[in-house]
């Protein structure tokens, strides 16, 4: 009996591990004025966002408010959904509601995702239809490797982010709203005859810190946001997969600190962290499917490629890495197959060159940007792309119209294939498909 519980107290040890071990370390440092990145460990590593989610919730709110669709005192209902997420939390009833203010402050100071989950609904219908509009936006945003699947940062095996994403989301927020991104800096609120506290801790005692978010899970680790000006110089910092709260703060602290003297001074933030290569999800409207797994272009670049999710005679396949338990995107096997119709009615912005096999990486908004998306790949990738020949197809489809970004020049599938390996482990999607000549 003793040996058996040796044996049993062993596996809860070792699956207690592999719960905390999915944690990425990764930071970053942001000038917000240029948008040049200052230090950086890791900021492209996918990692769950935890609480961080809660930044793009208020995001939604603050843009919603603007649009005029709701108020600071319109009532949120809370569905038993809502209610019976599990804490942090406001602890109101099903049936019962507050004021979107009172949401907001929750979601920032006390964390708590009964209202995240509320506000969600109260927005989007759902909470998962409030998710999908969030992705949307992110993708507005420049955010190309975040994928939410709901309000409030939640377990959910298939919603990551990366510090350099959540760096764009902090410059979003105090660029698009400066006037509410103060309520970031707010350490408690008043809620029905309770003070609630907030555990932002580094902003507490950090000079010139006003903001903005903590978040932790046993799958994340401890994530923090943190926005300062200083001299005139603003900066946004991101540390993700954190052992303790404490080390945590820490990281941040020493990041600023060795960090803060090489941004410049001014008083504009960055206008945009995209540089305009925009996967076009947010526009293309709801024929286009918000991304189902981390590979968040993933979904988008299968439809603008004309994929119909069932295998058919005449189409060809779709190369992309299969999802995965693991965090770890770069060692998930490829090999998750959709399919092409190569019949698609398009028309070519660039002719390719003869060949026999070609892959696409991506749609974009405009040919240029394919195009760029095309350098970019080229210079990380490098062989078996530098020799190849680039084009993009232009494709109009409900009044939209977007640019497929392409490769071409292969002889053989086998060729293609081997090149769609090198782009997936660099975290891009790969179509492989017949040339048309």
């Amino acid at each position: 009996m003793s040996k058996l519980l040796i044996a049993l107290s062993f596996c809860v040890a070792i699956l207690s591990l592999s719960t905390t071990a999915q944690a990425g370390s990764a930071q970053l440092l942001l000038d917000a004025r240029t948008g040049e990145v200052l230090a950086s460990e890791n900021p492209d590593e996918l990692n769950h966002p935890a609480s961080l989610t809660k930044m793009m919730s208020v995001y939604m709110v603050f843009d919603a408010i603007r649009a005029g669709k709701i108020s600071w005192d319109s009532p949120v209902p809370f569905s038993k959904h809502a209610a019976s997420r599990p804490p942090t939390k406001l602890f109101v009833k099903a049936g019962d509601s507050i004021t979107v203010r009172e949401a907001v402050l929750a979601m920032i100071i006390r964390s708590a995702n009964d209202a995240s989950a509320a506000i969600g609904e109260k927005l989007g219908g759902t909470e998962e239809a409030f998710a999908a509009m969030m992705t949307r936006k992110a993708r507005q945003l420049g955010m190309m490797n975040t994928t939410f699947f709901n309000a409030s940062g939640l377990p959910h095996p298939r919603q990551f982010t990366t510090a350099r994403d959540m760096s764009t989301l902090g410059v979003a927020l105090m660029r698009d709203f400066p006037k509410e991104y103060e309520m970031f800096a707010t350490r408690s609120f008043k809620f029905r005859g309770k003070t609630i506290n907030g555990h932002n801790n580094l902003m507490y005692r950090y000079k010139g810190m006003d903001g903005i978010k903590t978040g932790y899970t046993n799958a994340s680790g401890f994530n923090l946001v943190s926005a300062v000006e200083h001299d005139g110089r603003r900066v946004v910092g991101v540390v993700m997969g954190g052992r303790t709260a404490a080390s945590r703060d820490t990281i941040m602290e020493r990041l600023i600190d060795a960090n803060i003297r090489k941004a410049s001074s001014g008083s504009q933030l960055l206008v945009s962290r995209s540089t305009g290569v925009q996967m076009d999800l947010a526009r293309l409207g709801d024929t286009i499917p918000v991304p189902a797994s981390r590979q968040s272009a993933l979904a988008a670049v299968q439809t603008m490629a004309g994929a119909t999710g069932t295998e058919a005679p005449g189409t060809v396949a779709a190369y992309a890495p299969a999802p995965a338990a693991s965090t770890d995107l770069a060692a998930a096997p490829a090999s998750r197959l959709a399919t092409v119709d190569p019949q698609h009615t398009a028309s070519t912005a660039m002719t390719p060159a003869k060949s026999k096999w070609q892959i696409q990486i991506a749609a974009a908004t405009s040919a240029q940007a394919a195009m760029e998306l095309l350098s970019q790949a080229r210079q990380k990738v490098g062989d078996p792309l530098e020799d190849l020949d680039t084009y993009t197809e232009m494709v109009t489809r409900n009044g939209v119209t977007f640019y497929r970004a392409r490769f071409t020049g292969f002889e053989t599938k086998e060729e293609a294939r081997i090149a769609c390996d090198k782009l997936v482990r660099k975290r891009y999607d790969c179509v492989l498909m017949p040339a048309r000549g």
